[in-house]
C-alpha cells in the first residue's frame, strides 16, 4: 500500500456517532455505540453535497482520527499557511502589527495570461513563476514577499474568513 499525506480545509463540529446518525435520519447499527465522540465534517473542496443543509459533502469522523488529522485554522505553522495559499486562501499572522495585512498566492499562469504575447506563450520564451503577494497595512501590494525566520517559525498564522 502507498502512504499519503493530506491537507484539506474543512468545516467541522463536535457530534457523537448517535447525533450524526440522527441528523442524517439513519438508524444506528447494533454494533456501533451512540456515545462515541466524534465530529461532523464538511468537505467543500470537491464531492457533491449529500445533505440539504450543507454546500459540501458531509461525513462523520471518530474524535481521535479527526484530532490527529486536523487542527483549527488559527494558530497554524507556516507550512500549513503556504498549503492554504496554494488552495486559494488568504492568510495572515496574529503577530503582525499592521491592520488588514494578508498574503495570497498569484499563480504564474494567471500572470502570463493577463499579459499575453511574449511571456511564455511559445517554447523558449520567459514564463512567470507563482509568487506570494502581500497586501500591506497602507493598502499596497508587494509581489514577491519573502518570509523572515520569525515568520517561518511562527505558529500564529490563520486563514482569513470569506475566502
Amino acid at each position: 500500500m502507498q502512504r499519503y499525506v493530506g491537507t484539506k480545509i474543512i468545516f467541522a463540529k463536535p457530534m457523537t456517532r448517535g447525533e450524526y446518525n440522527e441528523y442524517r435520519g439513519w438508524p444506528l447499527p447494533p454494533d456501533e455505540a451512540a456515545s462515541d465522540a466524534g465530529y461532523l465534517v464538511e468537505y467543500t473542496d470537491g464531492g457533491a453535497p449529500n445533505h440539504e443543509q450543507h454546500a459540501g459533502y458531509i461525513s462523520w469522523s471518530p474524535a481521535l482520527s479527526f484530532e490527529l488529522a486536523y487542527r483549527r485554522s488559527d494558530g497554524l505553522p507556516f507550512g500549513l499557511a503556504v498549503e492554504a495559499m496554494k488552495a486559494g486562501q488568504r492568510v495572515a499572522r496574529a503577530g503582525w502589527n499592521g491592520k488588514g495585512m494578508f498574503l495570497y498566492l498569484i499563480k504564474g499562469t494567471d500572470l502570463q495570461s493577463g499579459l499575453g504575447y511574449g511571456f511564455g506563450e511559445y517554447v523558449g520564451e520567459p514564463a512567470f513563476v507563482s509568487t506570494i503577494c502581500m497586501k500591506t497595512a497602507d493598502n499596497k501590494l508587494v509581489a514577491g514577499w519573502l518570509a523572515s525566520q520569525t515568520d517561518m517559525l511562527a505558529d500564529d498564522w490563520y486563514i482569513l474568513e470569506g475566502n
